[in-house]
């Protein structure tokens, strides 16, 4: 999906039948909201609220119309994938959101900029897939240096903090910071 696209066909869709979604998105659609990509993604990850059921259902059936006119939009491209990053971001989260899509029946906010290079960072070191959004986001040696404890917390494993070093340190490189 293009982010822009097919959130503004969907805003259309929901008026329609008289629904609204106020929220709160992460990741590549919020990521191309913003403009600091153009990429395609394949959903659209909602981090509160809760979806409600009506919402879901009309997202299904946005879906499937969708589908029909050849375009490939899964029934679960707006969903809460990432709701569990709420409790781990740092106090105050709330008070940077800023406004990426405001229509008839959707207003669409993302985190601030710290925050949402810290949840692009975790899953960055988490799945290794990110790493071109990361580069697009050119995170500064100093906004590096701010999130890395944070990134660090976020696993168990006793190997976590040296493999987040590592990754840091390879982004850092692939941005030029210190060349």
């Amino acid at each position: 999906m293009r982010p822009r696209e097919t959130i503004s066909a969907f805003d259309s869709f929901l008026a329609s039948r008289g629904l609204s979604l106020e929220a709160v998105i992460v990741g590549g659609a919020a990521l191309g909201l913003l403009g600091v990509t153009s990429r395609q993604t394949r959903d659209c990850d909602v981090l509160v609220p809760d979806l409600p059921e009506e919402v879901l259902a009309a997202a299904r059936a946005f879906a499937s119309n969708s589908r029909s006119k050849g375009e490939m939009l899964s029934d679960e491209w707006l969903n809460n994938g990432p709701s569990s990053l709420v409790r781990t971001l740092p106090s105050g989260w709330r008070e940077h959101l800023q406004i990426v899509f405001e229509g008839k029946a959707i207003t669409l906010s993302c985190l601030g900029r710290t925050d949402l290079i810290r949840s692009k960072l975790f899953a960055l070191c988490d799945r290794a897939i990110d790493l071109p959004d990361c580069i697009a986001l050119a995170p500064t040696s100093a906004e590096l240096e701010e999130v890395e404890e944070w990134v660090s917390a976020q696993d168990a494993n006793p190997d976590w903090p040296e493999h987040v070093r590592t990754v840091f340190a390879d982004l850092e490189g692939k941005l030029g910071h210190g060349a």
